[in-house]
């Protein structure tokens, strides 16, 4: 005779068992901030690099999002929300990756040692993930900062000053390879953690979605070289007449320098 017991287990208190599900709750709160900034960065990018059609058409770009085809003026204070929800999902999933950080130098050293030892590529984009993450809470964070405070000067001739005569370039294009190698490896790791293209091999799936990550980031990094280079030769054509803002000759009805 086969006999089945039923165990429940009455030594781990209600409190405690629901206290249990927080980490899965925060990891799935981490993947979906994640998620969420990894595809506006993809969107942020093409629309900065719509520089490389001509002023008119970035300067359409940054009135689209203030209003301006909308309300007939830019409500600049539309931007500002826009960059605030942005900056609260950066901050919240920057403190939720904190809990995965090594915590001090010895955890540090360990996790050195072991990646060196085992040589999977994985390990090593997890490390680099940490780093570029680490290098983005600062940098970006003064991107967000600027953008939030200063939405009146996104434009051709406003965001080329910053590049050039302010000497932001240099934080931007650091920041630009940091975005790109962080976003591209969390978002690879997003889809192998949740299985969303999962099928037959998994070794496989890994291979074609670490190929995929790569040229993605490659296209990213070259589309943001060109963006980047770009605002410099309008911010050194400008400078000159620093401060001043751009705006279409069909606007105006004159000429822009």
């Amino acid at each position: 005779m086969n006999t089945v017991f039923h165990v429940t287990d009455r030594s781990v208190p209600l409190s405690a068992k629901a206290r249990s599900r927080w980490p899965a709750r925060l990891d799935l709160l981490q993947s979906g901030t994640g998620l969420a900034l990894g595809l506006f960065m993809w969107g942020h990018m093409f629309f900065v690099a719509t520089i490389l059609l001509g002023k008119d058409a970035m300067w359409a770009v940054a009135r689209f999002f203030e209003g301006y085809f909308f309300f007939g003026r830019s409500l600049y204070w539309l931007v500002s929300l826009i960059v605030a929800i942005v900056f609260a999902l950066f901050i919240t999933h920057a403190a939720l990756a904190l809990r995965k950080f090594p915590a001090s130098y010895r955890q540090y050293r360990t996790y050195r040692d072991h990646m060196a030892g085992m040589k999977h590529e994985d390990t090593t984009l997890w490390y680099w993930q940490v780093v570029t993450g680490f290098a983005l809470f600062f940098m970006a964070s003064v991107h967000l900062y600027i953008m939030m405070t200063r939405p009146e000067r996104i434009g051709p001739f406003g965001s080329a000053d910053r590049m050039w005569s302010d000497l932001m370039w240099p934080l931007y294009l650091i920041m630009l390879f940091a975005v790109e190698f962080h976003g591209g490896i969390g978002l690879y790791r997003l889809a192998l953690k949740w299985g969303w293209f999962e099928r037959g091999d998994p070794d496989a799936t890994r291979r074609k979605l670490r190929a995929f990550k790569w040229a993605i980031t490659a296209f990213f990094l070259v589309l943001g070289v060109a963006t980047l280079v770009a605002y410099v030769k309008i911010g050194i054509e400008h400078a000159p007449f620093y401060g001043q803002p751009y705006e279409p000759a069909w606007v105006t009805g004159g000429h822009q320098p």
